[in-house]
């Protein structure tokens, strides 16, 4: 399944892509979570952050600008930035 595909298949409110997307993107996630803030709890909540944010707006993401990876990569970047700000 291609990243346009499961764009498409969250902006149709399609729960299994984001089951889809979670899988595959999931660990990544969370590991760059846990080495920006070094903690694993952080980094628990920084990727479920992410991705209910993917769900939420999944138009956010443009495949045209980059890999679903990335994007969520840089996300909890951002979150994780957040974070050790705040916290």
């Amino acid at each position: 399944m291609s990243d346009m595909d499961v764009r498409a298949r969250l902006a149709a409110g399609d729960l299994d892509a984001l089951a889809d997307a979670y899988d595959r993107h999931g660990p990544y996630v969370y590991g760059v979570a846990v080495k920006v803030t070094g903690s694993q709890a952080q980094a628990e909540e920084i990727t479920q952050r992410v991705f209910v944010a993917l769900w939420g707006n999944p138009l956010s993401y443009d495949p045209a600008l980059g890999s679903l990876r990335g994007r969520l990569a840089s996300m909890a970047l951002h979150e994780s930035a957040l974070h050790a700000h705040v916290g």
